[in-house]
């Protein structure tokens, strides 16, 4: 069968790859092709576009891409259109998905969307839209299911398939990785996960390297996003000193002694590694002046979320400062914070489940198509 697959974002190109492993695995024929990153081409799709060409963030952002995003959903149902699809799978990415499967259901391709819309965080409304436009809905938190069962729509809870993913990697030795990266052996690595979009990038990784200089016994290490160059981020190291590793961002979350992280799938990635956090998020005003007043959740991190209660500190917006940062990171270096952290990382584990999500969505998906 074939395969279309519509990912925007760096965690669901991680994510669309493992799935057509997973499909692959059920459909040695498999054709696909879509929207995606370097690891969905490696695992076998022809891409269309390049996540780096589709990433916005915020809505002043999106505003100020209009004319771009219009563009690409006009070249993406003309590109399904040729391809004729079996199934068309979205992967988050909601703005743009929610679009094309508006139109893409009456046409009559078949509708699949793994990892849900985060309708449960702001306009729930939207669930209307995907009863009418998505045959099948594959979800990976615990709750998700509840949410839409209260909103009549039945979905199929699949596991979060960060699992898989990260039971899949083999790091490197602590000392391999340190030499291979060029780092100072003796020295605690403090991982700086700023993002995946040059929007949140410019707002947040400046924050956090102001505080570097107040720990001089540990180094900062940037996670480079894979559909970043690497230059973008040496325009910020000009005076704090920091090393940057491009693409590699488990194999630091290995070795790494805490991390500050952009509110994300980031967040979730770094407690699976059991490495203590601090959230830091900051966007346009305008942004930031919209979503406050359309997101009704009491956390932005998936940590917490999940949880139900604060397990990491949060710094958004105008407590994103040096000072919040530098009080939030001892607190975490050592002692009881930390070890509280570590254990309630545990308790997080369990309740997402077992792994094999991946390969779940893929029979789902091949047996619906």
């Amino acid at each position: 069968m074939k395969y279309y697959i519509i990912s925007g974002e760096a965690s669901g190109d991680l994510h669309g790859s493992n799935l057509i492993r997973g499909i692959t695995s059920k459909d040695p024929d498999a054709q696909f092709r879509g929207w995606g990153g370097d690891q969905m081409e490696e695992a076998g799709a022809t891409l269309v576009k390049h996540i780096r060409e589709t990433a916005f963030m915020g809505f002043l952002e999106v505003l100020l891409n209009l004319r771009t995003i219009a563009r690409n959903i006009r070249m993406c149902k003309e590109d399904i259109e040729k391809f004729q699809p079996d199934a068309l799978i979205f992967i988050d990415y909601s703005g743009f998905n929610l679009r094309i499967a508006q139109w893409a259901k009456p046409q009559g391709f078949k509708t699949h969307y793994y990892i849900s819309p985060q309708l449960w965080a702001s306009r729930a409304n939207r669930i209307e839209k995907i009863k009418k436009y998505i045959d099948h809905m594959y979800v990976i938190l615990p709750f998700e299911r509840a949410f839409y069962a209260s909103h009549g729509y039945d979905v199929n809870y699949v596991g979060h398939p960060l699992l898989d993913a990260i039971q899949r990697m083999k790091p490197a030795s602590k000392e391999d990785f340190q030499t291979s990266h060029d780092l100072v052996a003796h020295k605690e690595i403090i991982a700086l996960l700023p993002g995946s979009r040059k929007q949140e990038i410019k707002k947040v990784l400046p924050v956090m390297l102001s505080a570097a200089n107040s720990f001089p016994d540990y180094q900062f290490v940037i996670a480079g996003a894979p559909n970043i160059d690497a230059e973008y981020y040496q325009s910020f190291i000009s005076i704090t000193p920091a090393s940057i590793i491009q693409n590699d961002t488990y194999s630091l979350l290995t070795h790494a002694h805490a991390a500050l992280v952009t509110s994300g799938t980031a967040t979730l990635e770094t407690a699976l590694f059991k490495v203590p956090q601090v959230v830091c998020y900051k966007g346009s005003w305008f942004s930031y002046q919209i979503a406050k007043r359309l997101i009704t959740l009491d956390y932005i991190s998936l940590v917490n979320l999940i949880m139900d209660k604060e397990i990491v500190k949060e710094l958004i917006q105008k407590d994103l400062t040096s000072q919040n940062i530098q009080v939030e990171l001892k607190k975490i270096l050592s002692g009881t914070e930390r070890e509280l952290q570590k254990t309630a990382y545990n308790l997080l584990e369990q309740r997402l489940g077992s792994s094999g999500a991946s390969e779940r969505a893929a029979g789902l998906i091949v047996e619906n198509s």
